[in-house]
């Protein structure tokens, strides 16, 4: 690459890995540089994931740095993740992109509603049900985001989020936390299969990493500093470009231009 590239790759890393680690989606600015960069979309899929594994192991050691996280309730939720996460990959090794963008786009459109509609249920939590131990309904949850997140990352932190708040009881501080567990442990499966069928560029995957990384730690703080609402408006904006993109607005609008 030319020397201008690294900074470059470097700042997107920066702010998906500040997205991703508040809300979700950053990864619809990695995977279309590296796509951009010439790796093909299975591939730029595949080398994402290294970068989002970095990113996830800086954040989770923040957040409990912080006394945010408590690993033992992520981890329960996490089983069923990881095992979804593991059929996603292998799904996503022939995925069909512009279907898959479709469909998320119409889901992110849904999000938006729900988290307009009720927004106290995403800034104060229910402890009744955080201290529990998952039940069915969680673990299918689970076990269902597990796949999208294993098929193709970009999207995956935000309906982790609307599990562990609708579904798990979390406030949005917590849940990012736990999120950010769940994330790390199912990216580092998933990362085994690309890594299988020789679909990661590590040395492309260790550069966007330096800009994950910062990006993540400086995304942790801010979340633990200001709190739920400064997260649920950082979301929202998130969803609401997320649609635009995936739905393929943007492209339309250059179209007409």
């Amino acid at each position: 690459m030319e020397w201008y590239i690294y900074p470059l790759v470097v700042a997107a890393g920066f702010a998906c890995g500040f997205i991703n680690t508040l809300a979700g989606s950053g990864s619809l600015i990695s995977l279309p540089l590296l796509i951009f960069l010439g790796l093909p979309a299975n591939v730029a899929n595949g080398t994402n994931r290294v970068a989002i594994l970095l990113q996830t192991m800086v954040s989770v050691n923040t957040f409990r740095r912080e006394g945010k996280l408590k690993i033992s309730n992520g981890l329960w939720l996490a089983v069923p993740a990881i095992i979804g996460a593991v059929v996603g990959a292998q799904i996503a090794v022939n995925l069909d992109e512009q279907m898959m963008r479709n469909v998320i786009g119409g889901l992110m459109v849904v999000m938006l509603i729900v988290i307009l509609i009720k927004p106290k249920r995403w800034l104060v939590g229910r402890v009744d049900l955080m201290d529990q131990k998952p039940g069915i309904k969680q673990l299918v949850t689970f076990f269902g985001i597990g796949i999208y997140g294993g098929f193709i990352q970009a999207g995956v932190g935000i309906f982790l989020l609307a599990g562990l708040v609708l579904a798990a009881g979390y406030e949005l501080v917590r849940a990012n936390a736990v999120k950010n567990l769940i994330i790390l442990l199912f990216t580092a499966f998933a990362l085994i299969i690309f890594i299988y069928n020789g679909q990661v560029r590590f040395e492309m995957g260790l550069i966007l990493a330096v800009g994950n990384m910062l990006g993540a730690w400086v995304a942790t703080k801010m979340a633990v500093q200001r709190g739920a609402e400064f997260v649920r408006y950082i979301l929202i904006a998130v969803v609401i470009v997320s649609s635009l993109v995936l739905l393929g607005v943007f492209d339309a609008l250059k179209q007409l231009v």
